[in-house]
């Protein structure tokens, strides 16, 4: 059986990294499932200090997988869909936060959209020369909305009111200087190692306390905001809107609010 994210261990870090470089290891029900699985085999080997989530291929995450939208015809209706998969997206950022070891996010190439998400649920993240990052959500129609609630405590407020809107591409070093990741680095691989190793040093009592107090106030943010964020996130994604975006998007074409070309 083929799998989506690839697990091992080695001392005391676990390695988790999106395998579907197929689809640009977008955020399917299959690979969401498969990450948390992977999370809580980590959480629950007492040998294990930190995990880091890697990716195979040119990006790490494209974002949600759209030939997964919802669409009339199935079992459950388009909007009931759109509410499940917001939810397991809101379930796996949780998971992230929650876990009592730390998550380093290893990336050397492209992040888009939900995978935006993903970074912002890591406790640290290193950046290579090969990364860029952009919040695309505007231009097919809907908006970060769940991915916001990892997203927003850790960039500046200028900046988010920037790459929300804009959808334009961004660095390694950008992305350092706006709060998203931890650090810019040539060298992905050695800067994780010597992360992953000082990260070692600690007892599992000390790291799981240590990072709560990291983590205690945006979780705040998930009991507050995130059942209304899925919520409109789910009722954006069935729009008209969004379903003229995906299709234009899926057709490599401008969408039909954008003006031609004089």
């Amino acid at each position: 059986m083929t799998t989506l994210v690839s697990y091992s261990v080695d001392g005391a870090v676990a390695r988790l990294t999106l395998d579907s470089p197929h689809n640009r290891n977008a955020l399917s029900t299959v690979l969401v499932r498969e990450l948390r699985e992977g999370f809580a085999a980590a959480s629950a080997d007492p040998n294990v200090r930190c995990v880091v989530l890697g990716h195979a291929g040119g990006t790490f995450c494209a974002g949600a997988d759209l030939s997964e939208a919802p669409t009339e015809g199935r079992a459950k209706g388009p909007g009931e869909l759109a509410v499940d998969r917001a939810r397991e997206m809101t379930t796996l950022l949780r998971t992230m936060l929650e876990l009592p070891i730390p998550v380093i996010g290893a990336i050397d190439g492209h992040v888009r959209a939900g995978g935006m998400g993903l970074i912002g649920a890591c406790d640290i993240v290193v950046a290579g020369p090969a990364s860029t990052f952009a919040l695309t959500e505007a231009r097919i129609g809907v908006a970060p909305s769940i991915i916001s609630l990892t997203l927003l405590p850790k960039m500046s407020a200028r900046s988010a009111g920037r790459y929300f809107v804009t959808g334009e591409k961004f660095d390694a070093a950008e992305a350092a200087a706006i709060g998203l990741v931890t650090l810019a680095a040539d060298d992905v691989t050695a800067s994780v190692a010597a992360l992953a190793a000082d990260i070692a040093k600690g007892s599992p009592q000390g790291l799981a306390a240590s990072k709560a107090l990291t983590t205690i106030a945006i979780l705040e943010g998930f009991d507050r905001y995130a059942e209304q964020l899925a919520e409109q996130s789910a009722t954006l994604f069935v729009s008209d809107e969004a379903r003229e975006g995906i299709t234009s998007f899926l057709e490599k074409r401008q969408p039909n609010w954008v003006a031609p070309s004089a």
